[in-house]
């Protein structure tokens, strides 16, 4: 079966809407107009490197079984997918149009997907521990989530690494890191059935024989997606400096008892909301990924740029750690670094 799937965020998320139009599912992404007529006319293209190869191949999204297409905020119609992805970095949702647009998602009853570093609020409040816990000033605009159903809200980590080349079109994503997209089932059967529908088909994709990395692995702890919650703190937030910003490889090996201690940390909190250690990943293994690293994080990348929003994981494991009666120095110094950055950019703005 066929299924139909809109994505808001046609950057990351064109990944993720590569894999499933490989495997034979029809694909939206919202974005903007320019984005969207730039998609409808060309297609998408997905540079992603097969085990074993030196070199990245071009997937590209007119040659696949599934359709990918583009569709602004406006015209989006969430009734007419099965599923919806949530995909853009979490203050773009607090701009009034996708915020509307948010709305009628909510509204729709439809299973979201997120594949945001930021958890988003419904999400959290499926974990026992923090279903009465005031998170709300990691968020952009927590508004954005008031209308949504906890039990029809699940989070994947995105683990992958991908960025836009900035010399190339707003159609082009290029794949760093080739890893899995990490996703907590819902509560629903019938939601799960559409999870475990995509995973098979994403995993059965190959190309001339060889298999394609990248897959979709569903999981029935709560608490798998969180082990991201470690790296981001050990490498992607901490590549955020009172100058340039470096990268994660740096961020992560400049110090590495401070990393392996900062990575503990951020684990033993997860743990305490009920995460098994085999929810997570081991510190050794995100340090060895992390030497092919040699970009900032886009978090630090957009500080860079001026941004004076960013999606704020880092304050939002700070106020995990307050409910919890814990907290850690190099955390706290993570979170006043990137607010003075952030306050400096609204400063110029």
């Amino acid at each position: 079966m066929a299924y139909k799937i809109l994505i808001l965020g046609a950057s990351y998320g064109s990944l993720l809407g590569t894999k499933m139009a490989m495997a034979g599912h029809d694909v939206d992404l919202v974005c903007r107009e320019a984005t969207a007529a730039l998609i409808n006319s060309e297609g998408t293209e997905v540079r992603i490197k097969l085990k074993g190869e030196e070199d990245h191949r071009s997937i590209f999204s007119k040659d696949l079984a599934g359709k990918v297409g583009a569709v602004t905020p406006e015209n989006a119609d969430p009734n007419a997918y099965d599923m919806i992805g949530l995909a853009m970095q979490e203050p773009q949702y607090s701009t009034p149009v996708l915020k509307e647009l948010m709305g009628r998602v909510a509204a729709s009853g439809k299973p979201c997907l997120s594949i945001m570093n930021m958890p988003p609020l419904p999400y959290l409040k499926r974990i026992p521990q923090l279903k009465d816990a005031d998170l709300t000033a990691a968020f952009a605009d927590p508004e954005v989530w008031d209308g949504f159903n906890p039990d029809l809200v699940t989070l994947c980590s995105p683990d992958p690494q991908a960025f836009r080349p900035p010399e190339e079109k707003a159609n082009v994503l290029h794949v760093g890191l080739p890893t899995n997209f990490k996703a907590a089932r819902f509560p629903d059967a019938g939601h799960n059935a559409i999870l475990d529908t995509l995973e098979a088909d994403i995993a059965g994709v190959t190309i001339e024989g060889k298999d394609v990395p990248v897959k979709l692995k569903a999981f029935d702890s709560l608490f798998v997606p969180l082990a991201k919650w470690s790296m981001l703190l050990t490498g992607n937030y901490r590549c955020i400096t009172d100058g340039e910003p470096r990268a994660i490889k740096d961020a992560v090996h400049s110090d590495p008892e401070m990393s392996a201690d900062v990575y503990a940390y951020v684990v033993k909190l997860a743990e305490s909301l009920g995460a098994d250690a085999a929810d997570m990943v081991p510190f050794e293994k995100y340090a060895n990924a992390a030497q092919n690293l040699l970009k900032p994080s886009s978090a630090a990348r957009a500080i860079a740029a001026g941004a004076t929003q960013i999606e704020r994981v880092d304050r939002l494991v700070q106020q995990i750690s307050k409910s919890a009666g814990m907290s850690h120095p190099e955390v706290e110094a993570t979170v006043a670094t990137v607010d003075m950055q952030l306050e400096r950019n609204r400063a110029k703005g």
